[in-house]
C-alpha cells in the first residue's frame, strides 16, 4: 500500500511536466556564419576645466577721522558769518558750516588704490565619446540539410543549441510521448 502512495504520488508530480514537454527536443546544429551587430554608443565624460584670471578691482576711498568734516564746518561757518547782516548772517553762517563740513568730507577721504587679485575659475566641458559596441550576432546555421537564420546575444561558436519540434503531417494524427 504504502509502494502504490508513492508512485501515485511521483505520477501526479511528474505528469504535468510530462504534459508541457510535448514533442520537442534539443539538437546542435553547424554554423555557417556569425556575424557581429554594432551599435554606436555616444558617452559624455565631463571634464572641469580650470584656469586661473586676473581680476581688477577699483579703488575707493574711506575716511579715517570726522577732523576734516569739522574743520570744514568751522572754516565755512566763519567764512558764511563774514556775509550778511541781521537774520541774513546767521542764515550764511549755517550755510557755510553745511558747505564747508561738506568740502572738509571730501577733502578728508583718502582714496584707496585699485588692486588686482588672481583667481581660480572653473567650468565643465562635455567631451562625447563614441564607439562601437556588439549587441549581438546575426547567425546563419544549417540542420539536417536546411539553412536558417537566428540573432543571438552571444558569439555561438561552431555549433548552436536548437530546438526541435516534431509533428506529424496529417491532419487526423495525435502525438503522444
Amino acid at each position: 500500500m504504502k509502494k502504490r502512495a508513492v508512485i501515485l504520488a511521483l505520477s501526479i508530480i511528474a505528469a504535468p511536466g510530462m504534459l508541457l514537454a510535448g514533442n520537442d527536443f534539443r539538437a546542435q546544429a553547424r554554423v555557417l556564419s556569425s556575424q557581429p551587430i554594432y551599435e554606436v554608443v555616444r558617452v559624455n565624460q565631463p571634464e572641469e576645466r580650470c584656469w586661473t584670471e586676473q581680476v581688477h578691482h577699483r579703488g575707493g576711498s574711506r575716511t579715517e577721522s570726522y577732523t576734516p568734516t569739522i574743520a570744514g564746518a568751522i572754516v565755512g561757518g566763519v567764512v558764511g558769518n563774514q556775509f550778511g547782516h541781521g537774520r541774513g548772517k546767521d542764515v550764511m553762517t549755517v550755510a557755510g558750516v553745511l558747505l564747508g563740513g561738506s568740502i572738509g568730507n571730501d577733502l578728508g577721504k583718502k582714496p584707496t588704490r585699485g588692486y588686482v587679485t588672481n583667481e581660480r575659475r572653473c567650468e565643465l566641458v562635455d567631451h562625447y565619446r563614441e564607439y562601437e559596441e556588439v549587441v549581438g550576432y546575426d547567425v546563419t546555421y544549417r540542420y539536417q540539410g536546411e539553412v536558417f537564420h537566428t540573432r543571438t546575444d552571444k558569439e555561438p561558436g561552431k555549433f548552436i543549441d536548437v530546438r526541435v519540434s516534431v509533428d506529424p503531417a496529417g491532419r487526423h494524427h495525435r502525438s503522444f510521448r
